[in-house]
Formats: C-alpha cells, sequence, structure tokens
C-alpha cells in the first residue's frame, strides 16, 4: 500500500532524507520515528505530495507518483487522511462544517454530509460538540475532530505526524484508540511520533529515522 524506493530530498545543502526504503503492506499499522530533524515531517510531506522529492520513487495508495500526472494529484489524496500535529481546524467553521468541508469540494449530497460526519463524530465519541466551535474545545477534542475530517472521506491509507505532540497520557491513549479501530476496518495506518509509549509492545512495526536515514526496522 505503501512502496518507498531510494527516496532522497536535500534542502539547499543538506541532506533531508538519504535513501529512503520502507514498504507497509496493505492493511498495516506501523510507526516512524526519531528525533526532531531525523526526517519524518520531510517523508510525510513527500507522501502526500506537498513536496516532490529529488530522486526515488513512491507508490501509495495504488498510485505512483513518480510517474502520474499533475491532474490526478487530488484524486490521490482524497484516498489519503493526514492528521496534524497542529490540527489545522478552521476557527471561523464548527466542528460539523470542519467535516463536511471535504466532502463538498468533492460535490457529495447533503444528506451523504450528514450521514458520514455524525458517523465519524460517533466514531470519535463527539456528536455532543457538532455546533462548537474549534477554539472552545479542549486540545483532545481538537484532534478527536482533526481525525473525524481525516477519515470521513474513508481513505485507503492514514498519515499521522506527531498526533500525540501536544496531549497528556489520557487523550494519547483516547486518540490511540481510534487509529487501531480506524485499522481494523481495513485503512492502512502510518504515525510519526518521537513518544515510545505509542508503539511500545505494540506488535507494530518500527522504522528508526537518523538524520535522514532509515537506521533500523524493529517490532514494537
Amino acid at each position: 500500500m505503501i512502496e518507498i524506493e531510494n527516496l532522497t530530498k536535500h534542502y539547499d545543502s543538506q541532506s533531508a532524507l538519504d535513501k529512503i526504503n520502507i514498504n507497509i503492506k496493505k492493511g498495516e499499522m506501523a510507526f516512524v520515528t526519531g528525533p526532531s530533524g531525523a526526517g519524518k515531517t520531510t517523508l510525510f510531506k513527500l507522501l502526500y505530495l506537498y513536496e516532490k522529492p529529488d530522486a526515488g520513487s513512491i507508490t501509495i495508495a495504488g498510485f505512483n507518483t513518480s510517474s502520474m500526472k499533475e491532474s490526478l494529484i487530488p484524486m490521490l489524496r482524497r484516498n489519503i487522511g493526514v492528521v496534524f500535529q497542529d490540527f489545522r481546524l478552521l476557527p471561523n467553521k464548527t466542528v460539523f462544517e470542519n467535516i463536511a468541508l471535504a466532502l463538498r469540494i468533492r460535490g457529495a449530497q447533503e444528506k451523504t454530509i450528514k450521514d458520514k460526519v455524525a458517523n465519524v463524530l460517533k466514531m470519535v465519541n463527539l456528536r455532543h460538540k457538532a455546533d462548537k466551535y474549534p477554539l472552545t474545545l479542549s486540545g483532545g477534542e481538537q484532534q478527536r475532530i482533526t481525525i473525524a475530517r481525516a477519515i470521513v472521506g474513508d481513505p485507503t491509507v492514514m498519515l499521522a505526524d506527531e498526533p500525540t505532540g501536544n496531549l497528556d497520557i489520557d487523550n494519547e491513549d483516547i486518540v490511540m484508540k481510534i487509529f487501531k479501530e480506524i485499522n481494523a476496518k481495513g485503512t492502512t495506518v502510518l504515525i510519526a511520533t518521537h513518544n515510545i509509549r505509542l508503539y511500545k509492545n505494540s506488535g507494530r512495526r518500527v522504522f528508526f529515522l537518523e538524520n535522514g536515514k532509515l537506521v533500523d526496522e524493529v517490532v514494537g
């Protein structure tokens, strides 16, 4: 589901990623870890096509990003849910509107939008917050809304970049429970984190980055 071959990215003379090779199977949950500056966020930017690599190839959700046309990028992104550490919710829109926006852009009918948003809000246990605005919510609630927004379009791949970086332990556990539920339903999940608690004793594969290089792979 995610095949990364010899992926390389430079910024000026600095090497952000150097010949990275990772293969994530369909329906798998895996982790990428390493210290700040190791290359985790750069890797995710390349996976989402926010940036392009200098060398190497990425195949994700059935798309080979090296050879695909620019016009197909929106279609690729419809198959990928992305969760950011800083939430990126629109403060002037309600929780419902934040989640519904992606579906409206795709031209979904209002009944479909209402049903899908209600379903994902139920999944993250926040249906009662549908009419609230993001800044009235706690950090943990905002992150759960971010996850709901990412899964409302039924993505085949979920990318989460430091999804618990700003959360306390209780909310970490809630968020990871949601990711496990998403994964159990068949979505491939890749989580970038520096938090050993998330992957320790998880039984999931963990890829270690350091200075832009893949230095180890273990089962957590």
